[in-house]
């Protein structure tokens, strides 16, 4: 992967959390309710935004392993 793409995939990233999860309701509400860890947990497990965070913090984290 080159270094070009490894930015384009922090583009995405960038892009989906400014769209979707800035100014969330629903973290918001699960914040005030169950506190930020129980709001956290929902974004990472449940949330498909959150998936496909993880997706691309995957691709990442292979590009960082093919580096060392």
């Amino acid at each position: 992967m080159k270094n070009s793409n490894r930015k384009e995939l922090f583009n995405h990233v960038e892009s989906l959390m400014d769209q979707y999860c800035n100014g969330c309701f629903v973290h918001k509400q699960f914040k005030q309710e169950g506190g930020r860890r129980f709001a956290h947990r929902f974004c990472i497990s449940q949330c498909t935004v959150g998936e496909k965070l993880q997706e691309y913090g995957k691709k990442l984290q292979e590009y960082g392993k093919k580096l060392t």
